[in-house]
């Protein structure tokens, strides 16, 4: 197994210094023409995995045809985080197994059944005016103080408001919710000053609040979503440590990734100067999907191969992990015509940006299309004149596309 020769010696597509400075768009192209499967080789161990490399997956049609074929590339074995820090233990990792994220059909199956409760069209239907009342007051807000975060201000906030909305959390509580979120993954970044183990004690403190709002709901139902996943019934429950693991997934998976799309979603329509006009004249419906295959805030995930298998041609071991470059695949230009242009009409588009399909396709897609709508909707009638004003300082992470500041003036 040699690396791709178009590459420099060392290269690695999970390295979190090179995602602080930018997503590895030119190597990628790279590797879709030359080598498509391609092997990464790591330091023994360095990932937090017991091995010496992974394979980058760079094609869409490859990326999705892993994801839609579970019982050959699973999602529990190493998990689908494909960079832990090196000092993780194996326990900590399998611990994580207890997200449904990191389950593999029949388990993940129960699992989604229960919680996709909360996320039917009728349940999203049902949140759209609480939500479209907070956007508004959200960017009426950031009118107020001028200038700012962008990230802080407008992008972090929808999208901890409608978690707390759809689960029942007290809003007076979601500055712990961004808190926690926000350290659980922000340990690759010494910024932030958080290590592995506030990390770790951040997701710890998630999934006892989540499950002591289990306990009450258990003991106390109400109309909520929490007490129709708890509660005992003939269509199944959550445990109280399932619900506490689904909560923690929520506020990465349906929090961080939203808050990022609406970053780079921003950034692009302020650099793309010709979109934002549109934009605010049209506001076309295909505008939530094109900002999410654009921004692609999860660069990757990974799979674990349970058997000896091929993928484009290569052979792929039992037991070694597949990185799926999900960053790659939306700008895979057999699927995309000039996948480097930002376009708010682009229809068809066919992204990965939620997942290349199978069973862990994302089960929020339409509340986050949801909450960028509104948002953006909100931000070009009350901020229409909004400009940069400086330059977006990126998130140290081996997988996420993070934004961590965004300064603007909102008027």
């Amino acid at each position: 197994m040699s690396p791709c020769p178009a590459l420099p010696d060392g290269f690695d597509f999970t390295d979190p210094d090179l995602y602080q400075e930018r997503v590895p768009l030119p190597e990628f192209a790279a590797l879709r023409q030359t080598a498509p499967v391609s092997w990464n080789p790591q330091p023994h161990g360095l990932a937090g995995f017991d091995d010496d490399g992974y394979w980058v997956v760079t094609r869409h049609a490859d990326v999705r045809e892993v994801s839609t074929r579970p019982e050959v590339f699973s999602s529990s074995v190493n998990t689908s985080v494909i960079r832990f820090h090196p000092s993780i233990r194996r326990e900590q990792i399998d611990a994580q197994r207890l997200m449904m994220l990191n389950m593999d059909p029949p388990e993940h199956t129960r699992v989604r059944q229960i919680v996709q409760r909360g996320f039917t069209p009728r349940a999203i239907r049902a949140l759209e005016s609480a939500l479209r009342e907070r956007a508004t007051a959200i960017v009426a807000a950031a009118r107020e103080r001028g200038s700012g975060d962008f990230v802080t201000d407008i992008a972090c906030e929808l999208p901890l408001q409608a978690i707390a909305e759809l689960i029942g959390i007290p809003q007076d509580d979601r500055a712990k919710i961004f808190d926690w979120s926000n350290k659980m993954i922000s340990y690759d970044d010494p910024e932030l000053a958080v290590t592995e183990e506030i990390g770790t004690l951040s997701a710890m403190e998630l999934i006892s609040y989540a499950m002591n709002l289990a306990a009450a709901r258990t003991a106390c139902p109400a109309e909520d979503i929490v007490s129709r996943l708890v509660a005992a019934g003939d269509e199944g429950h959550l445990a109280s440590d399932e619900f506490g693991f689904f909560v923690l997934m929520l506020a990465v998976a349906g929090n961080e990734t939203t808050r990022n799309a609406i970053s780079h979603g921003m950034h692009a329509f302020l650099t793309h100067p010709e979109q934002w006009e549109l934009y605010k004249r049209e506001r076309p419906a295909t505008t939530a999907e094109e900002i999410v295959r654009w921004a692609t805030p999860v660069v990757s995930f990974q799979r674990t191969a349970t058997r000896d298998t091929e993928l484009g041609g290569v052979p792929i071991a039992a037991g070694q992990r597949v990185g799926l470059f999900y960053a790659s695949a939306n700008h895979d230009p057999e699927v995309f015509d000039a996948p480097g242009a930002f376009d708010i009409t682009r229809d068809p588009n066919p992204h990965l940006g939620f997942g290349g399909g199978g069973p862990h396709f994302c089960l929020g897609r339409s509340l986050a299309a949801l909450e960028i709508d509104l948002v953006f909707g909100a931000i070009a009638d009350t901020l229409p004149g909004i400009r940069l004003a400086g330059r977006p300082r990126r998130l140290r992470s081996a997988w996420l596309n993070g934004i961590k500041e965004l300064r603007v003036d909102y008027t």
